[in-house]
């Protein structure tokens, strides 16, 4: 087995940059917010630092996923609705049949993401992106919370 340490980088935080990203979903699904978070980072010239990333809601979260094959994200929707599907014996049922599998789909998805920033870009895969995932039927409009801690141009 072979493992490689790159070079260190250090930087001294001093900058902490928060903004609110407004996302409009168009019901079950993954909405890229890739470059939407990127613009964000360059609006706060960041360079070094960590990107944090927050759902401010219970019924949707976040992802980081493959943003080449869309087929993909259709896979990922029929899974999580198989692990929680609306049929299933719920308690909780004010907010409709899709909405305490939404819950279910958040608990297991997560609602924060820490990304590292490099040289002012994300620090993602070649083939990552970050996604708004939203687990109820119809439309809503979320809103993520991102901050940068770290240094700055």
């Amino acid at each position: 087995m072979s493992v490689e340490l790159s070079a260190i980088v250090s930087a001294v935080p001093e900058s902490i940059a928060t903004a609110s990203l407004m996302v409009a979903t168009s019901g079950a699904g993954f909405t890229e917010i890739t470059r939407e978070v990127a613009g964000f980072l360059a609006a706060a010239k960041a360079t070094q630092g960590i990107l944090f990333i927050f759902m401010r809601h219970t019924s949707a979260s976040l992802v980081i996923q493959e943003n080449a094959d869309p087929d993909v994200r259709t896979d990922l929707v029929a899974a999580l609705a198989r692990l929680a599907p609306e049929d299933g014996d719920w308690v909780h049922d004010v907010g409709g049949p899709d909405d305490m599998p939404a819950h279910v789909k958040t608990m297991l998805t997560g609602v924060s993401l820490h990304v590292p920033v490099r040289d002012g870009t994300l620090a993602l895969g070649t083939w990552q992106g970050i996604y708004v995932a939203e687990h109820r039927a119809r439309p809503h409009r979320r809103e993520v919370v991102l901050q940068f801690i770290g240094s700055k141009s």
